[in-house]
Protein backbone atom coordinates (compact mmCIF):
# COMPACT_ATOMS: atom_id res chain seq x y z
CA UNK A 1 0.00 0.00 0.00
CA UNK A 2 1.04 3.46 -0.69
CA UNK A 3 -0.25 6.89 1.25
CA UNK A 4 0.76 10.29 0.66
CA UNK A 5 2.96 12.54 3.27
CA UNK A 6 -0.48 14.09 4.52
CA UNK A 7 -2.08 11.14 4.78
CA UNK A 8 -3.97 11.19 8.42
CA UNK A 9 -3.14 7.46 8.74
CA UNK A 10 0.35 7.22 7.20
CA UNK A 11 1.77 5.73 10.39
CA UNK A 12 -0.97 2.75 9.77
CA UNK A 13 -0.02 2.18 5.99
CA UNK A 14 3.43 0.01 4.93
CA UNK A 15 5.00 1.17 1.38
CA UNK A 16 5.32 -1.93 -0.54
CA UNK A 17 5.16 -3.54 -3.97
CA UNK A 18 1.87 -4.83 -3.01
CA UNK A 19 1.13 -0.81 -3.85
CA UNK A 20 2.68 -0.79 -6.94
CA UNK A 21 0.72 -3.78 -8.85
CA UNK A 22 -2.00 -2.22 -9.98
CA UNK A 23 0.52 -0.67 -12.49
CA UNK A 24 0.34 -4.32 -14.02
CA UNK A 25 -3.25 -4.53 -15.47
CA UNK A 26 -3.05 -2.41 -18.06
CA UNK A 27 -3.87 -3.00 -21.63
CA UNK A 28 -4.19 -0.74 -24.64
CA UNK A 29 -6.45 -1.94 -27.53
CA UNK A 30 -6.65 -0.49 -30.83
CA UNK A 31 -10.03 0.54 -32.69
CA UNK A 32 -8.82 -2.26 -35.47
CA UNK A 33 -8.93 -4.71 -32.94
CA UNK A 34 -12.56 -4.18 -31.55
CA UNK A 35 -13.72 -4.18 -34.77
CA UNK A 36 -12.42 -7.92 -35.74
CA UNK A 37 -13.82 -9.43 -32.39
CA UNK A 38 -17.81 -8.03 -32.44
CA UNK A 39 -18.70 -10.09 -29.91
CA UNK A 40 -16.41 -8.87 -27.45
CA UNK A 41 -17.16 -5.20 -28.52
CA UNK A 42 -20.86 -6.00 -27.85
CA UNK A 43 -20.23 -6.85 -24.70
CA UNK A 44 -18.02 -4.19 -23.60
CA UNK A 45 -20.92 -1.70 -25.02
CA UNK A 46 -23.60 -3.70 -22.75
CA UNK A 47 -21.37 -3.37 -19.71
CA UNK A 48 -20.46 0.79 -20.75
CA UNK A 49 -24.03 1.22 -21.08
CA UNK A 50 -25.31 -1.11 -18.00
CA UNK A 51 -22.60 -0.48 -15.13
CA UNK A 52 -21.75 2.62 -15.39
CA UNK A 53 -20.49 2.08 -11.93
CA UNK A 54 -18.17 -0.31 -12.60
CA UNK A 55 -16.57 2.00 -15.94
CA UNK A 56 -16.21 4.86 -13.74
CA UNK A 57 -13.80 3.09 -12.55
CA UNK A 58 -11.96 2.47 -15.74
CA UNK A 59 -9.23 4.63 -16.70
CA UNK A 60 -10.29 6.29 -20.24
CA UNK A 61 -11.52 3.28 -21.79
CA UNK A 62 -13.77 5.80 -23.99
CA UNK A 63 -11.44 8.43 -24.36
CA UNK A 64 -9.10 7.37 -27.77
CA UNK A 65 -5.34 8.33 -27.10
CA UNK A 66 -3.81 11.28 -28.76
CA UNK A 67 -3.75 11.32 -31.94
CA UNK A 68 -4.70 7.51 -32.01
CA UNK A 69 -7.38 5.22 -32.36
CA UNK A 70 -6.08 3.40 -28.85
CA UNK A 71 -8.36 2.46 -25.97
CA UNK A 72 -6.65 2.42 -22.19
CA UNK A 73 -7.77 -0.38 -20.25
CA UNK A 74 -6.36 0.40 -16.49
CA UNK A 75 -7.78 1.27 -13.21
CA UNK A 76 -4.49 3.78 -12.95
CA UNK A 77 -6.54 6.96 -13.74
CA UNK A 78 -4.59 9.93 -14.80
CA UNK A 79 -3.84 11.17 -11.06
CA UNK A 80 -3.59 8.01 -9.64
CA UNK A 81 -0.53 6.79 -11.87
CA UNK A 82 1.32 10.30 -11.17
CA UNK A 83 0.91 9.77 -7.39
CA UNK A 84 2.31 6.18 -7.40
CA UNK A 85 5.05 6.80 -9.84
CA UNK A 86 6.06 9.91 -7.98
CA UNK A 87 6.28 7.61 -5.21
CA UNK A 88 8.16 4.77 -7.17
CA UNK A 89 10.84 7.02 -8.97
CA UNK A 90 12.22 8.50 -5.46
CA UNK A 91 15.42 7.68 -4.84
CA UNK A 92 15.12 7.44 -0.98
CA UNK A 93 11.91 4.79 -1.35
CA UNK A 94 11.89 2.58 -4.04
CA UNK A 95 14.25 4.02 -6.85
CA UNK A 96 17.81 2.02 -6.50
CA UNK A 97 20.74 2.35 -8.71
CA UNK A 98 20.10 -0.92 -9.76
CA UNK A 99 16.20 -1.23 -9.95
CA UNK A 100 12.75 -0.49 -7.88
CA UNK A 101 12.92 -2.14 -4.79
CA UNK A 102 10.20 -4.11 -3.22
CA UNK A 103 10.06 -2.22 -0.13
CA UNK A 104 10.44 1.40 0.24
CA UNK A 105 13.38 2.66 2.07
CA UNK A 106 11.47 5.22 4.09
CA UNK A 107 11.03 1.67 6.57
CA UNK A 108 14.73 2.24 7.27
CA UNK A 109 14.15 4.85 9.33
CA UNK A 110 10.18 4.34 9.93
CA UNK A 111 9.69 0.51 10.38
CA UNK A 112 6.23 -0.40 9.91
CA UNK A 113 4.57 -1.82 12.98
CA UNK A 114 1.50 -3.86 13.54
CA UNK A 115 -0.38 -5.04 17.02
CA UNK A 116 -2.44 -7.75 16.97
CA UNK A 117 -3.55 -8.62 20.57
CA UNK A 118 -0.93 -9.94 22.65
CA UNK A 119 1.63 -9.83 19.84
CA UNK A 120 3.11 -6.92 18.11
CA UNK A 121 5.18 -7.03 14.39
CA UNK A 122 7.44 -5.06 12.94
CA UNK A 123 8.58 -4.91 9.10
CA UNK A 124 12.00 -3.42 8.59
CA UNK A 125 13.52 -2.23 5.15
CA UNK A 126 16.26 -5.41 4.56
CA UNK A 127 18.15 -4.61 1.32
CA UNK A 128 19.94 -7.94 1.65
CA UNK A 129 19.32 -11.37 3.21
CA UNK A 130 17.25 -11.39 5.66
CA UNK A 131 18.79 -10.17 9.35
CA UNK A 132 17.04 -13.18 11.49
CA UNK A 133 15.86 -16.91 10.99
CA UNK A 134 12.33 -15.44 10.33
CA UNK A 135 11.02 -17.24 6.90
CA UNK A 136 13.69 -19.29 6.01
CA UNK A 137 16.06 -16.25 6.48
CA UNK A 138 15.11 -15.05 3.28
CA UNK A 139 14.32 -11.39 3.21
CA UNK A 140 12.14 -11.60 0.20
CA UNK A 141 9.94 -8.79 -0.59
CA UNK A 142 11.03 -6.67 2.39
CA UNK A 143 13.88 -4.24 0.36
CA UNK A 144 15.67 -6.00 -2.31
CA UNK A 145 15.46 -5.76 -6.25
CA UNK A 146 13.51 -8.66 -8.25
CA UNK A 147 13.77 -8.97 -11.31
CA UNK A 148 10.33 -10.26 -12.88
CA UNK A 149 8.06 -7.70 -11.11
CA UNK A 150 10.85 -4.54 -12.19
CA UNK A 151 10.24 -6.16 -16.00
CA UNK A 152 6.50 -5.73 -15.29
CA UNK A 153 6.96 -2.36 -14.27
CA UNK A 154 8.70 -1.51 -17.73
CA UNK A 155 6.05 -3.66 -19.68
CA UNK A 156 3.89 -1.47 -18.16
CA UNK A 157 4.89 2.23 -18.53
CA UNK A 158 5.59 1.15 -22.14
CA UNK A 159 2.03 0.26 -22.51
CA UNK A 160 0.61 3.37 -20.67
CA UNK A 161 3.24 5.63 -23.40
CA UNK A 162 1.14 3.53 -26.27
CA UNK A 163 -1.66 5.10 -25.27
CA UNK A 164 -0.35 8.59 -23.58
CA UNK A 165 2.52 9.20 -25.89
CA UNK A 166 4.52 12.82 -25.15
CA UNK A 167 1.67 13.74 -23.53
CA UNK A 168 2.21 12.57 -20.09
CA UNK A 169 5.34 13.42 -18.56
CA UNK A 170 6.43 12.68 -14.94
CA UNK A 171 9.27 13.71 -12.81
CA UNK A 172 12.26 11.44 -12.68
CA UNK A 173 13.53 11.00 -10.38
CA UNK A 174 11.20 12.81 -8.21
CA UNK A 175 12.65 15.76 -6.52
CA UNK A 176 15.25 16.00 -10.00
CA UNK A 177 13.03 18.57 -11.55
CA UNK A 178 13.20 16.88 -14.74
CA UNK A 179 10.23 15.38 -16.72
CA UNK A 180 10.17 12.46 -18.71
CA UNK A 181 7.77 10.94 -20.67
CA UNK A 182 6.70 7.26 -19.61
CA UNK A 183 9.14 5.71 -22.41
CA UNK A 184 12.15 7.71 -21.58
CA UNK A 185 11.32 6.42 -17.58
CA UNK A 186 10.95 2.71 -18.93
CA UNK A 187 14.43 3.46 -20.74
CA UNK A 188 16.05 4.58 -17.83
CA UNK A 189 14.80 1.76 -15.40
CA UNK A 190 15.98 -1.15 -18.01
CA UNK A 191 19.08 1.00 -17.96
CA UNK A 192 19.56 0.32 -14.28
CA UNK A 193 18.66 -2.84 -14.27
CA UNK A 194 21.58 -3.94 -17.22
CA UNK A 195 23.73 -1.87 -14.83
CA UNK A 196 23.80 -5.04 -12.52
CA UNK A 197 25.04 -7.28 -15.05
CA UNK A 198 27.47 -5.04 -17.14
CA UNK A 199 30.97 -3.56 -16.12
CA UNK A 200 31.33 0.02 -14.81
CA UNK A 201 33.67 2.38 -15.64
CA UNK A 202 36.15 -0.10 -13.56
CA UNK A 203 35.44 -2.97 -15.36
CA UNK A 204 33.56 -3.98 -12.19
CA UNK A 205 29.77 -5.69 -12.03
CA UNK A 206 27.55 -4.82 -9.70
CA UNK A 207 25.87 -8.08 -9.24
CA UNK A 208 29.60 -9.75 -8.81
CA UNK A 209 29.47 -7.14 -5.36
CA UNK A 210 33.02 -7.85 -3.62
CA UNK A 211 33.65 -10.97 -4.47
CA UNK A 212 37.76 -10.42 -5.84
CA UNK A 213 37.38 -14.10 -7.68
CA UNK A 214 34.25 -13.32 -9.96
CA UNK A 215 35.34 -9.54 -10.96
CA UNK A 216 38.99 -10.12 -11.67
CA UNK A 217 39.80 -13.68 -12.39
CA UNK A 218 40.01 -13.93 -15.88
CA UNK A 219 38.39 -17.89 -15.63
CA UNK A 220 35.15 -16.32 -14.04
CA UNK A 221 34.64 -12.79 -14.97
CA UNK A 222 32.96 -13.05 -17.89
CA UNK A 223 30.82 -15.94 -16.65
CA UNK A 224 27.81 -14.42 -15.60
CA UNK A 225 25.61 -15.82 -12.69
CA UNK A 226 21.79 -14.99 -13.05
CA UNK A 227 21.03 -14.44 -9.26
CA UNK A 228 17.69 -14.20 -7.59
CA UNK A 229 17.78 -10.94 -6.57
CA UNK A 230 19.74 -7.98 -5.47
CA UNK A 231 20.45 -6.22 -2.96
CA UNK A 232 18.40 -2.93 -2.61
CA UNK A 233 21.39 -0.22 -2.16
CA UNK A 234 24.21 -1.61 -3.82
CA UNK A 235 22.88 -4.38 -6.01
CA UNK A 236 25.39 -7.40 -5.04
CA UNK A 237 23.53 -10.80 -6.04
CA UNK A 238 21.80 -12.54 -3.95
CA UNK A 239 20.11 -15.99 -3.24
CA UNK A 240 20.18 -19.13 -6.00
CA UNK A 241 22.58 -18.06 -8.93
CA UNK A 242 20.97 -19.51 -11.37
CA UNK A 243 17.96 -18.05 -11.52
CA UNK A 244 17.67 -17.88 -15.71
CA UNK A 245 13.67 -18.27 -15.35
CA UNK A 246 13.32 -14.58 -14.39
CA UNK A 247 16.51 -12.60 -14.33
CA UNK A 248 17.21 -13.94 -17.44
CA UNK A 249 14.85 -10.81 -18.44
CA UNK A 250 18.00 -8.78 -18.74
CA UNK A 251 18.35 -10.32 -21.81
CA UNK A 252 14.79 -8.72 -23.57
CA UNK A 253 15.70 -5.97 -21.96
CA UNK A 254 19.16 -4.97 -23.85
CA UNK A 255 17.09 -6.74 -27.00
CA UNK A 256 14.98 -3.98 -26.43
CA UNK A 257 18.08 -1.27 -26.46
CA UNK A 258 19.44 -3.03 -29.64
CA UNK A 259 16.45 -2.60 -31.94
CA UNK A 260 15.84 1.15 -30.75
Amino acid sequence: MLHTPDDSRSRLRIRSMVGLIPLFAVEVIEDELLNAMPQFTARAQWLIENRPHLVGQVSRWQELGKGTHRHLLSLMRRSRLKSVLARMLDETEFLSDHGIRSLSRYHLEHPYEYQAEESSFTVTYVPGEAESDMFGGNSNWRGPVWFPVNYLIIESLQRFYAYYGDTFTVEYPTGSGQQHNLKEIADALAARLARLLLKDADGKRPAFGNSVLLQHDPHFKNYLLFHEFFHGDDGHGLGASHQTGWTGLVVRLLQQRTQE
